[in-house]
């Protein structure tokens, strides 16, 4: 059973940004089978990764779904859960995903040009998905007794905006 859940920011550059999620007790974790890349909605139905990011100074937000399957989605919301739209990306998002007996690792590369140009706060989020159906959704806060992943009180890290030098 999945015992803990850490997210990080790897590293942004003037090409990517690297994300990394690292679960605990993933022995029976349902991976999605591989799909190749592509769009594709509803990804959260099963073992999902998403990053959120709330650009400065107003309600909107874009939302990443990253899928072992290397499916991905990206939205623009104009406020919580209201406007979505698809976001442009210029290039796909590139996912892989490593099992060891014990644990798993989901690394992600989003383009940056796919991304907010300024300072955003940030949510790193998952659903997760093990053999029965049993699902567990994972946010750095949950600040509602249901989980929300849109509620902008999870979107707790900081991402700042690309400089150049």
């Amino acid at each position: 059973m999945v015992s803990a859940v850490r997210a990080s920011i790897i590293s942004r550059d003037e090409n990517w940004l690297r994300l990394r999620w690292r679960i605990e007790g993933s022995g029976k974790l349902v991976v999605p089978p591989f799909a190749g890349r592509g769009r594709a909605d509803e990804l959260w139905r099963t073992t999902c990764f998403e990053l959120f990011l709330k650009p400065d100074g107003g309600e909107a937000y874009s939302e990443f779904n990253l899928s072992p399957s290397e499916r991905w989605a990206a939205y623009d919301f104009s406020s919580h859960r209201d406007g979505m739209e698809n976001r442009p990306a210029p290039r796909e998002p590139d996912c892989t995903m490593r099992q060891g007996s014990s644990f798993a690792i989901f690394d992600a590369a989003i383009p940056a040009a796919a991304l907010p140009q300024s300072d955003c706060d940030a949510g790193l989020t998952c659903v997760l998905e093990e053999e029965g159906g049993i699902k567990s959704f994972w946010a750095l806060c949950h600040p509602q007794d249901e989980p929300d992943f849109h509620d902008p009180a999870c979107f707790t890290a900081r991402l700042p905006a690309r400089t150049t030098s």
